[in-house]
């Protein structure tokens, strides 16, 4: 077909245009390939352009003396709180504490901007307005005669020993005469002189870890103990105040059991956590695993205490039909290497103690020891087997008294690496986690460094609910631990290690499921990414710096070793490496440690934070600190 020159133009134009596309198209595939397949998530941050308030909400309830307030405002212009001008970094944000008065305290924080506008004819000014409520840290007595209710003991059923100790408590009008009756008794109630209030545990967090002597009268308190089992049911409080009398009854009912109808039950949880005592408030024992058998020697409400002395929740047993005490003997001891079903690089020592029945236990680390007690048993033990490819190095016991005999179990490594306790049966389980199998030529410097390594990461926070502590401009820490997270995965893959993360997305995920995720997996390492806040009375503008925390005793040198090559590499304050019963430092499979890389409600901080560069560089030092402890470790 004839085609004139245009035609011919027109037909290279095209062709061009074609082969000019499929070659863009090529390079876009190609990069596309390079990018890692999850991006972290950014965020572009822009300047203020009014006052916000971070913390505290506008209606506000504390039991602290002082409060710090969060926020930011447009750089150029003034900030004050009740007519103050107060300080704020470079980029406008303010984070005062200030003090507060018992009662109601009202807080007008202003900013003023100079005059804006071509003719400089406008002059805007945003007024917050908080209303703080502060309440004393303990019960006053009351203005009138009577009682404090809530104060009256029990507030729960309680069960006790024949002969056991039980003071009754009670909050009154100061110079009453107070006496409580119960059963065929009238204890009297003497007014204690000092009421001694210990810390918060957060205290320590603030450097004001000290126990204050305050002197309310109308604390009342009277001690007794009962011989004979019997339903006492609940105590009266009676309050004599000149020819006035007043008579209250107690919530909770008094009972003595009968040492020769005690209960026995079985633990039916994975793990029952125990406690010193009937609350979440007492601390943590050993948790007992699942079969444990025990005798109930007192009630609490819905808590019972074993015979060995810690107290379980009632809904992790079930009533066992036994006619006598769970009591066993123990003979031979053994050792086995086994692998890991979960992990095939996973290689564990177990150690099986076969007994009668599942009695309570606890466990204590030290460096390269591990001490089990047993309770209710009695020794028989003739015979040990260590297998020579275990990592047990010797095995001792002894019987330190007639029911409780403790294994002091030497190990061969330097670095505990985990464990895990279990009943198989009336067999006991005590598996020890081996350092992880490196390659021969792994070495800080080698691209390939942590092959066989499996590394947890856990992005603090997350979903709608959960946003963590937040910057002076709303910013959420579950937005930056993320990106920290993400930045830190790929760092970590880059050096051969495989990372399991608890979420990769704005996830609402809660602490159990973490918690399970580290248990299942079984990692080398697990490492919870966080950025700090302070309770009410901290001091937000000179507080910074990383810190880490710590639960079992194998996690203790890497969160010390990390805290300490991140601030030397960083040149970041040290805020301290801290022993916490944290939900993610208390799996026992792994050294498990949570990292807090900063303060979000420091104002100066905040920025270090949020800044795209140093994230990455923080990214990249963690990885190398990770690489280097695990190396030397496991060597």
């Amino acid at each position: 077909m004839h085609r004139t020159f245009r035609q011919v133009l027109e037909i290279m134009r095209r062709l061009i245009g074609i082969v000019a596309i499929a070659f863009l198209s090529f390079i876009c595939v190609l990069a596309m390939e390079a990018q890692p397949q999850t991006q972290p998530p950014t965020q572009t941050f822009t300047p203020p352009t009014q006052l916000h308030l971070t913390y505290p909400p506008l209606q506000h309830t504390t039991t602290s003396d002082r409060l710090f307030f969060i926020g930011t405002a447009p750089k150029v212009g003034n900030v004050s709180i009740n007519g103050k001008l107060i300080s704020r970094s470079e980029a406008g944000h303010f984070a005062p504490s200030l003090p507060l008065k018992l009662g109601e305290n009202i807080f007008q924080i202003q900013y003023s901007s100079p005059e804006d506008g071509e003719n400089g004819s406008s002059n805007r000014q945003q007024l917050i307005t908080v209303k703080v409520m502060r309440e004393s840290r303990i019960t006053l007595p009351p203005k009138d005669i009577g009682f404090i209710p809530d104060s009256l003991f029990p507030k729960v059923n309680i069960a006790r020993q024949p002969n056991e100790r039980i003071c009754f408590e009670a909050i009154a009008t100061p110079s009453a005469k107070v006496v409580a009756k119960i059963g065929d008794r009238e204890i009297p109630m003497l007014p204690r002189r000092r009421n001694v209030q210990l810390p918060p545990n957060s205290s320590v967090l603030t450097d004001n870890n000290k126990a204050t002597e305050e002197s309310p009268l109308g604390y009342f308190r009277g001690c007794a103990s009962f011989e004979k089992p019997s339903k006492l049911g609940q105590p009266i409080y009676e309050m004599r105040l000149g020819d006035r009398l007043i008579q209250e009854k107690a919530t909770g009912n008094v009972e003595i059991l009968a040492p020769q109808n005690l209960q026995v039950v079985e633990i039916t949880a994975i793990a029952a956590d125990a406690r010193t005592g009937a609350s979440t408030d007492f601390s943590r024992l050993t948790p007992l695993p699942k079969g444990t058998k025990a005798l109930v020697t007192g009630r609490q409400g819905n808590w019972l205490r074993l015979d060995y002395g810690g107290w379980v929740r009632e809904n992790f047993t079930k009533v066992e039909d036994a006619e006598v005490a769970p009591h066993s003997i123990v003979r031979s001891i053994s050792t086995k290497r086994v692998i890991s079903k979960a992990d095939q690089n996973s290689v564990w020592t177990e150690v099986v103690i076969p007994l009668e029945v599942p009695v309570p236990l606890s466990l204590i680390q030290s460096d390269r020891a591990i001490a089990l007690t047993l309770y209710n048993v009695t020794s028989q033990t003739d015979t040990i087997a260590i297998a020579p490819d275990s990592i047990v190095n010797k095995l001792d016991w002894a019987q330190t008294e007639p029911d409780k005999i403790t294994y002091t179990i030497n190990l061969k490594p330097k670095q505990q690496w985990g464990y895990k306790v279990r009943y198989e049966g009336t067999n006991l389980i005590l598996s020890l986690k081996h350092p992880p199998l490196l390659t021969s030529n792994s070495t800080p410097e080698t691209p390939q460094s942590l092959q066989n390594v499996k590394i947890l990461l856990d992005a603090g926070h997350g979903g709608k609910e959960d946003l963590g502590s937040r910057g002076a401009t709303g910013y959420p820490e579950k937005d930056v631990t993320l990106i920290t997270s993400q930045l830190l995965q790929s760092e970590l893959q880059k050096r051969g290690a495989t990372v399991v993360m608890t979420r990769k997305a704005d996830d609402d995920v809660e602490l159990a499921t973490r918690v399970n995720l580290i248990e299942q997996e079984e990692p080398t390492l697990a490492i919870s990414i966080h950025y700090n806040a302070l309770p009410d009375d901290g001091d937000a503008i000179n507080t910074s710096g990383v810190s880490a925390f710590w639960y079992n005793p194998q996690a203790q040198d890497f969160a010390k070793f990390i805290n300490a090559y991140l601030t030397k590499k960083l040149n970041r304050r040290d805020y301290g490496v801290y022993w916490n019963n944290l939900a993610l430092t208390r799996p026992t499979s792994t050294p498990s440690v949570l990292l807090e890389l900063g303060f979000m409600i420091n104002p100066v901080e905040f920025e270090w934070i949020i800044d795209a560069q140093q994230q990455k560089l923080l990214a990249s030092t963690l990885a190398d600190g990770i690489t280097e402890w695990i190396l030397n470790a496991a060597n």
